[in-house]
């Protein structure tokens, strides 16, 4: 790349270079990466395609596609991604928000729509995506998310101190070993849910790039759910509910029975925005 680059030419040697490279959606590829070394949108790099990059912003991006050809995510390589509208810095110590997960953001705000300033858990919070999502859509709600990785938490309230949301705190917490000791009005969660026989099905840039703890339970998928069932009674107020993500095939009816064995009858599967049973909603 020593010669003269414009954003136009680095668009069309990228799409060429990373189809060739058999990626599914080799614009994609380059887009994102330009739009964040650029700090602009998409539609920003198009109105600028004239405009050339200087030495170190090519070097920059020269790193960024070699980091990628390793199936890196590209929410890692540029440290953030958009989650319910806003952006939230993401490394690999912490899940990557997903579109998905913010069906389970929608579901929630319905479920304490009617009632006035609500306790709200997040349980293993990560980046603090839900947590501070649900805390800025509602600012009369106290929040408090936990998590068992102290760096998910560091990362969880840089996002919390970023993005000025002032009504949650963040705790260390094992849910599987502790009980929080308050109740709440709602109590939303994306656990690790992918099964240990899952997890070598998994594309390559989750698997070998996000962290294990936050996409599998190292066991049938099914244990976070059967925790849920004991704790429930103790940390969730009566007649509130409980708004969980569940994984793809049978795992949404699998997480379900869990909970209708347990005595929780009032309950729903919801489908996300691409048509899949990702939402499982249980009602005290």
């Amino acid at each position: 790349m020593s010669k003269t680059w414009r954003i136009i030419d680095l668009i069309h040697w990228s799409e060429s270079y990373f189809k060739e490279k058999e990626f599914n959606n080799p614009r994609f590829e380059i887009e994102w990466l330009l739009c964040s070394l650029l700090e602009c949108s998409r539609l920003d790099l198009y109105m600028r395609f004239d405009e050339p990059l200087s030495k170190s912003q090519l070097s920059s991006l020269r790193k960024w596609v070699k980091r990628r050809l390793k199936k890196e995510p590209l929410q890692y390589i540029t440290g953030s991604c958009d989650f319910y509208g806003r952006q939230f810095i993401v490394n690999p110590d912490v899940l990557i928000p997903r579109p998905e997960t913010e069906r389970l953001i929608d579901e929630a705000i319905k479920c304490i729509q009617n009632i006035k300033s609500p306790k709200i858990l997040d349980i293993g919070t990560g980046s603090g995506c839900i947590a501070i999502t649900m805390a800025m859509e509602r600012s009369d709600a106290h929040v408090l998310g936990i998590d068992n990785s102290e760096e998910s938490l560091c990362v969880a309230k840089k996002n919390s101190s970023i993005l000025n949301a002032n009504n949650l705190f963040f705790e260390k917490m094992d849910i599987q070993k502790t009980t929080p000791e308050d109740k709440f009005d709602i109590i939303v969660s994306n656990p690790p849910y992918v099964s240990k026989k899952e997890m070598a099905t998994l594309m390559t840039d989750v698997k070998d790039f996000e962290p294990d703890v936050a996409l599998t339970d190292f066991d049938d998928g099914l244990t976070f759910y059967r925790r849920f069932t004991d704790i429930l009674p103790t940390i969730l107020s009566d007649g509130s509910s409980m708004v969980l993500e569940v994984g793809l095939g049978k795992h949404p009816k699998q997480a379900a029975s869990i909970f209708k064995e347990a005595g929780y009858s009032d309950l729903d599967i919801i489908s996300d925005y691409n048509g899949d049973q990702r939402v499982l909603i249980i009602r005290t």
